[in-house]
């Protein structure tokens, strides 16, 4: 049977705890194991519970890695990241520049959406992309998630993996699709990159040709050679997917992307479409959902001239 990103995650746990490290967050062995994500270890194990104090769980992962372990802190919701970012990012991300001390932490960042309201729901990598001293990545696949955390592993950084549970059963990777000649190029970030793959099969069947660059690295962004290059051979620009709101992450990769693709030769429009801007209610009417595949592609026949 086929690793599913779920499986991968639990695996690397347990290595990660075997190899004398441990695992803090809240309710991390209550029913479920976050997502089935989780060994089902205990604090003997190295399997830590923390207090329902969000900021301070995030003083308590600093200061361990400042001591010198490689704690792994699983947020549940990534919305609470406003109340978990504070420490993380005024201190752990600061360290190894202002004191040259290294503060290597991992943050898994969970995100999930549906009648969750108006604070624990999507994604929000924007809070962190902004600040000096961290990496973020938002792996989708088993192989994804094995080679993050294997960086993190060789590096001194704060990681900040954007996980989301639609993601958990998944046990493909996820390969690009560049056309020669494309009408438009679609840059998916998080869960959105299902959807684009999804859309990209209905624009095909109305004869649109539609190029997918799946971006896993946030910060640092790469506008990878044969992106820009799909980029510039696409008839209507590209689209940047995200599970956050526009305003952030999303923004600042399309202004990458335009930036590198814009030669004297040519210049390319690339459009955002993520979150609306608006709070999240409990209930399906008021929810607020990441693009959707009849979104996506309503986008994209807003931009790309339909014949």
């Amino acid at each position: 049977m086929a690793k599913t990103v779920r499986d991968t995650i639990k695996e690397i746990t347990r290595g990660h705890l075997a190899g004398g490290s441990r695992c803090f967050g809240q309710c991390l062995t209550a029913v479920g194991w976050v997502g089935g994500t989780l060994p089902e270890l205990y604090e003997e194990d190295g399997m830590v519970e923390l207090s329902m104090a969000d900021v301070a769980g995030g003083g308590i992962i600093t200061g361990l890695a400042l001591a010198g372990e490689r704690p792994i802190y699983v947020v549940r919701y990534q919305g609470f990241q406003w109340y978990n970012s504070p420490i993380i990012a005024n201190y752990a991300m600061k360290s190894q520049e202002i004191w040259q001390r290294p503060c290597p932490l991992l943050v898994r960042s969970i995100a999930m959406e549906g009648g969750i309201g108006p604070v624990a729901g999507s994604s929000h990598h924007s809070i962190y992309q902004r600040m000096p001293g961290v990496k973020i990545a938002a792996p989708m696949t088993p192989g994804e998630y094995q080679a993050v955390y294997d960086q993190f592993m060789q590096e001194e950084e704060v990681y900040y993996i954007s996980e989301h549970r639609k993601s958990y059963d998944n046990t493909e990777e996820m390969e690009d699709t560049i056309h020669e000649e494309a009408d438009i190029t679609l840059f998916p970030i998080s869960i959105t990159r299902f959807a684009a793959e999804e859309a990209k099969k209905e624009l095909e069947k109305m004869r649109l040709k539609v190029n997918i660059c799946h971006i896993l690295w946030i910060k640092p962004f790469e506008a990878k050679k044969e992106w820009v290059t799909a980029l510039e051979n696409s008839k209507f620009g590209g689209i940047v997917l995200d599970d956050d709101y526009e305003e952030g992450v999303a923004s600042s990769v399309a202004h990458d992307l335009m930036m590198a693709a814009n030669t004297k030769w040519s210049s390319k429009k690339v459009h955002t479409l993520g979150l609306s801007h608006r709070t999240a209610g409990f209930h399906p009417s008021v929810d607020n959902l990441p693009p959707s595949k009849e979104q996506i592609i309503q986008r994209v026949l807003e931009i790309v001239p339909h014949v």
